[in-house]
């Protein structure tokens, strides 16, 4: 679909680029020819990935321990990462989300999701933008987001507020910072199954019917589809596409509103079936 070197000469950060999407659309980034950098609390995920993109590609990955949640430590990755060269490409992709009754939501949990996709993504943002800004250099910004932002989404309110709040940044700081060079865009993926996350968000007795079914095109995203996407909006090929909210979902939005069949057995859950699912969320971390 592209030529080999789409990405040469470009070092990207992704944040929470050990697992899930952040993690293919790594490895995709390097078959392309960038330079990568990934970010995250466990380190020897991060170590281990690393290590299977070296052996898989041959190209140069670099790790660093960081909670995107504290800002000292966000500061103290971009000045080591800048040590070794400025980057010209941030991924946002780190994240924290689970299905609960917003009302029996605690302040800490409520804020175990915002400081990670709201605070963490702004820190990243402004440690980046600040640093390109000062060296008059341009650079590009994506987020991962979420229909939700848009639409709602109930069952994972903070997860949908605060990446509401990412969207009206990226739209901010695309008009705010254009004039310098730097682009900001927000893609909001549908259905691509990812370990962990897909069972947190989708326990077994709460999907109504199979989740193809709820998408038009009938069938769940591939991980390559997306880092696909992904790749096009971090190279030199989009140098026009800035501010934008950019949907990959086979149509799913349009068919399921604000969450549609994903949430209605939900409505008719027990307070058993809610502690169990809490319980089982608790086992996993």
């Amino acid at each position: 679909m592209f030529q080999d070197n789409l990405l040469a000469g470009k070092k990207v950060l992704i944040t929470g680029g050990g697992t899930g999407l952040g993690k293919s659309i790594g490895r995709r980034y390097l078959e392309l020819g960038a330079e990568l950098v990934i970010c995250g609390r466990r380190v020897e995920v991060l170590e281990a990935t690393a290590q299977e993109f070296r052996a898989e590609t041959g190209g140069t990955v670099t790790t660093h321990g960081c909670d995107v949640r504290d800002s000292g430590a966000v500061e103290a990755m971009f000045d080591a990462i800048w040590a070794d060269g400025p980057l010209d490409g941030l991924v946002n992709n780190a994240a924290g989300n689970f299905i609960a009754r917003t009302e029996t939501l605690s302040p800490r949990a409520f804020d175990a999701v915002v400081d990670i996709v709201l605070r963490g993504a702004a820190y990243c943002i402004l440690a980046c933008g600040r640093r390109w800004i000062a060296a008059g250099r341009g650079g590009t910004i994506l987020s991962v987001s979420t229909s939700g932002a848009e639409q709602g989404r109930a069952f994972t309110v903070p997860s949908a507020a605060a990446k509401a709040g990412v969207v009206a940044m990226t739209r901010s700081l695309a008009v705010e910072w254009g004039p310098k060079g730097i682009r900001l865009n927000a893609v909001a993926p549908g259905y691509f199954p990812t370990p962990g996350a897909w069972e947190r968000l989708f326990p077994a007795d709460a999907v109504a019917r199979p989740q193809e079914m709820q998408v038009p095109l009938r069938r769940l995203g591939e991980h390559i589809e997306l880092a696909n996407l992904f790749s096009y909006l971090m190279s030199d090929g989009a140098a026009y596409v800035n501010g934008q909210f950019i949907t990959i979902d086979g149509g799913r939005a349009l068919q399921e509103g604000g969450g549609g069949d994903a949430v209605k057995p939900l409505f008719d859950w027990t307070e058993d079936q809610w502690a169990a699912f809490r319980d089982v969320g608790r086992a996993k971390k």
